[in-house]
């Protein structure tokens, strides 16, 4: 039903991936770096969104029965997980709904582990919030990143650790980790109080061979030591409408973060946000479906196209987003020469892979959901400036 293949021209769009100098300064740069689709969202969500604007009035919004039953809905349905919805406190994005958690779970002074290479605001929202960072670094056995459990038991013994920040399916390498892994990480934060946050933004966004698990889905213990972080931004292309929730079964976590979200005053979400969620959850399942095949047939072209033309650069196919975790080390371009060369020289403007902390030098993010005709030509540019060097 859905043509992901059609090029929508997004430069006058007032869009930050699309926006001559915004945060890359070449202006026939193929953008592919920051975490939103090319695509146009669900047509259930876009007739949802037109219609309540020809109501013509927006004055501030309540969380409805329909939307907290949209979200109980679509996590039961797509996760086998069942929630309550007291436990669900709207919010508008994953990174705030962050920020909110560690406000209200440490206090500055205390150990806040991340677990890089890893999105890179984790490290600001520690950092800016008076907290200690630790890393627990990611290691790659047979080619494939996994979490250094030894090395993560270290860092809760320390006594001013209180949280850890867990990406799941995690951005930028792509691991869909598996329901032994994310027991093993739960249950040492159980061991050592340790608040477990886990950032299952990119939860929908799973290929066929992998399956996510909800962190909180493990146990009832766990369940009580969670606060999870979701929306449908990355899943429908949402990231506009700013709509995410923090889903927190333990009353006493609830209430402590509810405090903190009203003396920060960034509770609940926009008109739009809150119907465009409940718009994607009930009727966007098709188009999800759509576009994980597009995606993966993205991911394909990638890979063959890699490994037959530019084999110096080694891809780590995610088994989850549609993030791709770039190998560069082969180039032999050091620091800020490897992002210059990307952007200079291949015309792309990708993610530093420096700034996703360690383990990331010379490396670089690339976003693949776009139509697969800006793919190819990516590809294309990346071979002519490979073969030049």
């Amino acid at each position: 039903m859905y043509n992901f293949d059609e090029v929508i021209d997004r430069r006058a769009s007032d869009s930050l991936k699309w926006a001559t100098g915004a945060v890359f300064f070449k202006e026939d740069a193929i953008p592919m770096w920051v975490a939103d689709m090319d695509f146009r969202a669900p047509q259930p969500v876009v007739d949802a969104l037109v219609d309540r604007a020809r109501h013509g009035v927006f004055g501030y919004p309540i969380r409805t029965e329909a939307y907290c039953q949209a979200i109980i809905n679509w996590f039961n349905r797509r996760h086998a997980w069942q929630i309550e919805k007291d436990w669900i406190i709207p919010n508008p994005g994953v990174v705030t709904a962050l920020t909110v958690a560690v406000l209200s779970c440490t206090q500055p002074g205390d150990v806040v582990i991340v677990q890089p290479p890893v999105y890179f605001p984790f490290f600001s929202v520690t950092k800016n919030s008076g907290r200690q960072l630790a890393e627990n670094c990611l290691k790659v056995e047979d080619g494939v990143y996994r979490m250094d459990f030894d090395d993560l038991e270290v860092k809760m013994k320390d006594p001013r650790a209180r949280m850890l920040v867990m990406c799941s399916p995690h951005n930028p390498v792509g691991r869909v980790w598996t329901g032994d892994e994310l027991r093993r990480a739960a249950e040492l934060c159980l061991k050592y109080h340790i608040v477990l946050v886990s950032d299952e933004i990119h939860c929908d966004l799973v290929f066929a061979g992998h399956q996510h698990t909800m962190a909180a889905s493990l146990s009832a213990e766990i369940a009580q030591n969670t606060i999870t972080l979701v929306a449908p931004s990355k899943t429908f292309n949402l990231a506009g409408l700013n709509s995410s929730a923090a889903i927190i079964p333990n009353p006493e976590l609830r209430k402590r973060y509810a405090i903190s979200t009203e003396f920060t005053h960034v509770g609940g979400s926009s008109v739009f946000g809150l119907l465009g969620l409940e718009a994607a959850y009930n009727q966007g399942e098709e188009w999800l479906d759509e576009l994980l095949v597009y995606l993966n047939g993205n991911l394909d072209v990638l890979e063959a196209f890699f490994k037959e033309r530019i084999p110096r650069i080694k891809v780590y196919r995610p088994q989850g987003t549609y993030l791709v975790w770039l190998d560069c080390t082969n180039l032999g371009l050091a620091g800020h020469n490897l992002r210059n060369f990307m952007l200079q020289q291949a015309g792309l403007a990708l993610n530093d892979g420096a700034t996703f902390g360690c383990g990331g030098e010379g490396f670089m993010r690339m976003n693949v959901a776009c139509p697969r005709s800006i793919l190819q030509q990516a590809l294309l540019q990346l071979e002519a400036a490979v073969n030049k060097l």
